[in-house]
C-alpha cells in the first residue's frame, strides 16, 4: 500500500539561469536551462513554470522535451527583467530507467544577480542554479 510506493529522487538534473546576450533585445538576458548531467537519457521532459509573490502572479508556461542525451542540456525560456523580483518556480518532470521523477526548482526572490554566478558544468558558463 502507501509503503510500496516508491518515489524515486532527482539526481544529475539541475535547472540553472545564463545571462547571455539576446540580439533582439540587444542587451544581456537572463535565459533558462535544464541540465542532464546523469549517464543516461531522460524522456518527456515537461517543464512549468511561474512566476510569484505576496501581490502578483505571472502566467504559467509549459515547456516540453522529448529526449534528452546524458550530459547535455536544452534552453527552455527567456526571463523577462520584471519578473527577475518574483519567486521563479520550474515543476519539471521526466521519465527515466522506467520511472516517473519530479522535482521543483526556484529561484528565490531578488536572488537573480550576477553576483550569485557561479560555473555551470556542460554549458561552461558562469549562471545561477535553482535550489
Amino acid at each position: 500500500m502507501k509503503k510500496d510506493i516508491e518515489i524515486p529522487i532527482v539526481k544529475d538534473v539541475y535547472l540553472t539561469l545564463i545571462q547571455e546576450w539576446n540580439d533582439d533585445f540587444l542587451e544581456k538576458k537572463w535565459n533558462a536551462y535544464i541540465l542532464n548531467d546523469r549517464d543516461t537519457p531522460i524522456d518527456m521532459v515537461l517543464v512549468v513554470s511561474k512566476g510569484y509573490d505576496e501581490h502578483r502572479k505571472t502566467s504559467t508556461m509549459r515547456h516540453s522535451i522529448a529526449v534528452m542525451v546524458p550530459k547535455s542540456y536544452a534552453k527552455i525560456e527567456l526571463i523577462q527583467d520584471d519578473v527577475l523580483e518574483l519567486n521563479n518556480e520550474f515543476f519539471v518532470t521526466f521519465f527515466a530507467e522506467g520511472k516517473l521523477y519530479e522535482r521543483k526548482f526556484l529561484f528565490g526572490k531578488d536572488t537573480i544577480t550576477e553576483g550569485n554566478l557561479v560555473d555551470i558544468p556542460i554549458i561552461h558558463k558562469p549562471g545561477i542554479f535553482a535550489t
